[in-house]
């Protein structure tokens, strides 16, 4: 089990290995509520390696350009994988840069102590400076120390990274690891150490003799969707979208009408995007004062085949009553049940962003689907509105 990086520096704090101020954001309304001061670093966080390269990693300065970003980040996969979380460290200014690891050694049939006076993103200088040190005997504090000296650190630095080392392997044996990693060990001016990103593999065959280590690091299940921001007092209209971005390009086409938006708390509402897209919808359909919900997303044409499709059915489409026709068939099996459509007591205006040329699903009773972004908007606006007074 590959440890996400919030979670193998959960392990760092529980050993007194130092780290950043640090918050996990496990939905965008988590960034209106940091406890830790700009600016920032955002951090993808997900298993695969490449992260600053790919632009998983970006610095901000206040919550504007947080909002930017984390929506850039949770849409970003890298190494084919969309990060569960965000996390938001403080800004460390690093003078120099180490990497730590240890590492069971199979072949060897050992653990092995790996270090490099070159720590960060340049793999290949990381690689020609990287030294190591075999345990074939029990540890001591010397393999620790005999490492740094490997790696060529002098005065402060050698009892201050190979007690880092000797932390290290207290994890490495406590939770039966294969692997752990810090990436860079980053010195700042005044010689302090600090472990800025962690990498933790834990053996698959051991995770059954630490079931606390399971608890404790389970990523809490974020809810499907939430509330971009608390939603204001009047409006009549609530935009489902995910994306931020088209999100608030469309609150600003529909100004006042809109009570608020909904965005997906995280990535992980495409697991099971039909189920997820319909109890939200269900849930706002207990909101007796709005007058229409604008389902607004950009997708892959088949996904939007698919939502639109068991929209279809289960939104607009119920079963007969149990007097319907229920004659067996020369097949040997029942007639197929028909369904009759059925009004929503609030309206859906849908737009899905992308479809194959020449479909749209046809609209009925309260349920609108639109290609063009202006017509959905006019739509709307048109159930939207406030009724007339007489004058």
């Amino acid at each position: 089990m590959d440890l996400l990086e919030y979670q193998a520096k959960e392990l760092f704090r529980q050993v007194g290995i130092p780290t950043l101020p640090s918050q996990t954001i496990q939905q965008m309304g988590d960034l209106k509520r940091l406890h830790i001061p700009y600016p920032l670093v955002l951090k993808s966080q997900v298993r695969a390696g490449g992260r600053g390269k790919a632009g998983g990693i970006k610095f901000v300065e206040n919550t504007i350009d947080a909002i930017a970003a984390a929506s850039a980040i949770y849409h970003l996969p890298i190494g084919g994988e969309y990060p569960e979380a965000i996390l938001a460290e403080a800004r460390y200014d690093s003078q120099q840069e180490f990497f730590l690891a240890i590492v069971l050694d199979y072949q060897r049939q050992c653990p092995v102590l790996l270090g490099s006076s070159r720590g960060g993103i340049d793999t290949e200088t990381l690689l020609d400076h990287m030294k190591s040190v075999p345990l074939m005997e029990p540890f001591s504090p010397y393999h620790a120390r005999r490492l740094v000296i490997q790696m060529g650190l002098k005065g402060e630095l050698v009892p201050a990274v190979s007690q880092i080392i000797e932390k290290m392997y207290g994890l490495f044996e406590r939770y039966d690891l294969d692997l752990i990693e810090i990436n860079p060990l980053g010195v700042d001016r005044g010689g302090e150490v600090m472990a800025l990103d962690g990498k933790i593999m834990v053996n698959d065959s051991a995770l059954a003799r630490h079931p606390r280590l399971q608890g404790d690091l389970a990523s809490p299940p974020p809810s499907s969707w939430e509330w971009f921001d608390k939603p204001r007092e009047s409006g009549s209209v609530v935009i489902l979208s995910n994306s931020l971005g088209l999100a608030l390009n469309t609150w600003d086409c529909l100004g006042d009408l809109v009570y608020g938006v909904q965005v997906p708390a995280s990535r992980r509402w495409l697991d099971n995007p039909v189920e997820s897209l319909e109890a939200a919808l269900k849930s706002l359909q207990s909101l007796s004062f709005l007058k229409v919900i604008f389902v607004h997303l950009l997708l892959h044409p088949e996904l939007s085949l698919i939502l639109s499709e068991n929209l279809l059915r289960e939104a607009r489409l119920e079963p007969p009553s149990p007097g319907g026709d229920r004659l067996i068939r020369p097949t040997g099996a029942p007639a197929p049940a028909p369904k009759t459509a059925v009004k929503l007591p609030i309206p859906l205006v849908l737009r899905l962003g992308a479809w194959d040329e020449g479909y749209l699903p046809p609209s009925s009773p309260n349920c609108y689907w639109f290609q063009d972004f202006q017509g959905a908007v006019e739509r709307t606006r048109a159930l939207g509105a406030p009724p007339e007074t007489e004058n």
